[in-house]
């Protein structure tokens, strides 16, 4: 990422890249000044004006340094694999006779070693730092390196050897990889520059006993804290959040917290096996997480938002600690699987059957769901109810993240231990179990500080209408958002940031 500070990666790439031109420099090949001067002034240009950028690039950002555990080593690692590459292409050419064709020579299968292997891996030393500046320097550094050098080659040693059809596709299939990482890259760093948080933190904090994540934005430590909470259970979104966010910090540091058992907490500690993951712990950990904000903003209360499974957790401590809260938001609340699930079965059978579809796969789904209280059966219902209830606005969190400049590997690690059910079960059972068995309905009548729910309109994930239900019995208020789905504050942000803000300016 664009974050200006000393790199030695950067430095060390430099020397292994300079060091051997020093020497070079004595040891030209005997007839190597009379092609210099037929060099290509425009290639000699976008060869300077790259060595500069490239420099300033590989020592300037410290987001090139080594981050020991980051999935990305692996950029880092083929990086340094062209460097070797380059120091052994060198080698063997001052143990050589020293002409224009050991100069031009390949070397270990790479052509023209001597001028595409630092270009490469330059290139991909800035994928590895998610830094566009410096994959734009190297890619101008090639333009004119690799052209002025193909030149001097064709010119000494003759026609330039034929590059096999494999190679070939080798190489447009590396680029069409390439071509999204650097696009990815690209929004990341743009949004990075123009993100408009003044307040920018990503933190662990010390919470029960567990280094817990948390990610802070804002623009003034003075503001009103929003402490939000993520669903799932284990699904951690802190690092798109920016992009319903945004839209709120103007008026509000917001928290994101990744929870005990997920994301970048459970990465940071030893409980592989999630022990102490438990609906009682999760309450622990949020008055633990409040009180340290609570101390750090000087503030006797917050604001909760939890989304999905989240506002479960958001309602509960609400209900039982209204001294420290001073509204609570939820978003796609949930409230009942077992009534969420039955209001999904009616809308959807109700449009397969104006669709003139068969319904007996749902209906049997259905039956089992309500005869077994079986919420395996609900997930196979809804195989077959989602294709009726798709949504006008959906909240692609997954492109959020990827294009999200807050993403690391370690967002990207943790979804890899939850890809099935049965792993997601593993880690988040406890969680599931006490989700199954809870009605909020019956367990919080009613709240003493001020509540809100915003919902999609398209939301059967945690269906907006149990949810408006809920809000009449216990006296929250509700705002539904046409269109949108389970993630509507991501599908919708600019709404849902208003209903935020109107609520909240009433208190």
């Amino acid at each position: 990422m664009l974050e200006f500070g000393f790199s030695y990666i950067g430095v060390l790439w430099l020397l292994m890249l300079f060091v051997p031109n020093i020497l070079w420099a004595q040891r030209k090949p005997s007839d190597y000044e009379k092609y210099a001067p037929r060099e290509n002034k425009i290639l000699g240009a976008f060869e300077r004006v790259g060595e500069v950028l490239t420099s300033i690039c590989a020592v300037c950002f410290k987001g090139n340094n080594v981050r020991i555990g980051s999935v990305w080593l692996v950029w880092l690692a083929l990086s340094f694999v062209f460097m070797v590459i380059y120091e052994i292409y060198w080698i063997r050419y001052f143990r050589s006779s020293r002409t224009m064709a050991d100069m031009y020579s390949s070397c270990l299968g790479v052509p023209v070693a001597g001028a595409i292997c630092p270009v490469i891996a330059f290139f991909l030393l800035g994928i590895y730092g998610s830094n566009i500046l410096l994959i734009v320097s190297s890619v101008i550094l090639g333009i004119g390196h690799i052209g002025i050098h193909l030149g001097h080659r064709k010119e000494a040693v003759g026609k330039n050897e034929r590059i096999p059809l494999g190679k070939k596709i080798l190489a447009i299939l590396c680029v069409l990889l390439l071509l999204p990482v650097v696009v990815c890259i690209s929004i990341r760093n743009f949004l990075w520059v123009t993100d408009p948080a003044t307040i920018r933190e990503s933190l662990y904090v010390d919470i029960g006993g567990q280094s817990q994540y948390l990610l802070i934005r804002g623009t003034s430590a003075d503001n009103p804290v929003i402490l939000y909470l993520h669903g799932g259970p284990g699904s951690p979104d802190a690092c798109m959040s920016p992009v319903f966010t945004d839209y709120l910090i103007d008026d509000y540091t917001v928290v994101c917290w990744d929870q005990r058992g997920c994301g970048r907490t459970y990465l940071a500690n030893s409980d592989t096996s999630n022990s102490t993951v438990s609906f009682d712990t999760a309450m622990t950990d949020l008055g633990e997480v409040i009180s340290y904000l609570q101390e750090r903003y000087g503030q006797d209360k917050i604001i909760l938002m939890g989304h999905s499974y989240g506002s479960v957790l958001g309602a509960t401590y609400t209900y039982e600690h209204p001294e420290d809260i001073e509204a609570f938001i939820g978003i796609g609340q949930f409230v009942n699987w077992k009534a969420s699930s039955i209001e999904e079965y009616r809308e959807a059978y109700s449009r397969a059957e104006a669709a003139g579809d068969e319904t007996v796969s749902m209906t049997s789904c259905y039956d089992l769901m309500v005869e077994a209280d079986s919420f395996e059966a609900s997930m196979e219902m809804s195989r077959y109810t989602g294709k009726y209830l798709t949504a006008e606005h959906s909240g692609n969190t997954i492109v959020h993240a990827l294009i999200s400049p807050y993403m690391d590997s370690d967002d990207f690690m943790w979804t890899t231990h939850i890809l099935s059910y049965e792993s997601f079960m593993e880690y988040e059972g406890p969680l599931m179990d006490y989700l199954n068995s809870i009605d909020l309905r019956e367990d919080i009548p009613s709240f003493e500080v001020p509540v809100l729910f915003i919902s999609g309109g398209c939301d059967y994930n945690c269906t907006y209408t149990v949810a408006e239900e809920y809000a009449r019995s216990c006296g929250a208020e509700m705002y539904v958002i046409e269109g949108a789905d389970h993630y509507c504050h991501a599908a919708c942000p600019e709404e849902f940031s208003c209903a935020v803000k109107d609520f909240l300016s009433q208190e």
